[in-house]
């Protein structure tokens, strides 16, 4: 009988997986359907992240159900972009992003309106302001610092473009390792990076801009 209850209560898990891989899928496709409904149309990028915040932080504090290991990956060279969803007509982007303490983003910019939400650890985020006018060039760029912001665990950020927000993003060296929720209004596969001693910038793919 022993026996007997050992193999049934098995057999419910095994039942159970498909239903949560099912419910956890859910979870995150209402997110992506609810980001593609704002993002359509004439909406303002002020009202699209106004509209995304609370169903981010919603989406990152529950992150540990629907999180899958291929979401989880990290690199010692440099923090992790792991894909979450990409729409096929690129007006959206999510991924899982991965920072290991002492990784950073070099300074950079994202040409879209974006929501970020922390899933674990502290996420710091350094601000610039941009002095000089945005004429398209990409030299007599001055910047100068602004705020630092710190994201704790279910804490949400916004940005919107033009002008566009441009910061540095990591995780201090004595810090735990962050995970963090990351949706962008098209397919971020290249930002502009800055140096802020040359007064310049650069196009560069997002796959090369990790430390």
């Amino acid at each position: 009988m022993t026996i007997g209850g050992q193999h049934t209560r098995k057999q419910a898990a095994s039942a159970a997986e498909p239903a949560n891989e099912i419910a956890q899928a859910s979870v995150v496709e209402e997110f992506i359907n609810r980001a593609a409904a704002c993002g359509s149309g004439s909406v303002p990028p002020s009202e699209i992240v106004k509209l995304l915040a609370a169903p981010m932080m919603q989406l990152a504090t529950h992150a540990k159900t629907w999180l899958r290991a291929e979401h989880l990956q990290s690199r010692a060279e440099g923090y992790a972009r792991n894909l979450i969803y990409s729409a096929p007509d690129g007006h959206l982007s999510l991924y899982a992003l991965v920072w290991l303490p002492g990784q950073w983003t070099p300074i950079h910019d994202h040409g879209s309106w974006g929501v970020v939400g922390v899933v674990n650890g502290v996420l710091e985020e350094q601000n610039f302001v941009r002095l000089s006018p945005d004429d398209g060039r990409d030299e007599a760029i001055k910047l100068t610092s602004g705020g630092i912001v710190l994201l704790t665990p279910g804490a949400v950020s916004t940005f919107v473009p033009n002008p566009d927000h441009i910061h540095v993003t990591g995780v201090s060296a004595d810090s735990e390792h962050v995970v963090s929720l990351h949706l962008y209004g098209r397919a971020m596969t290249d930002f502009n990076v800055y140096d802020l001693v040359a007064g310049t910038r650069r196009r560069v793919e997002a796959g090369r801009i990790d430390n």
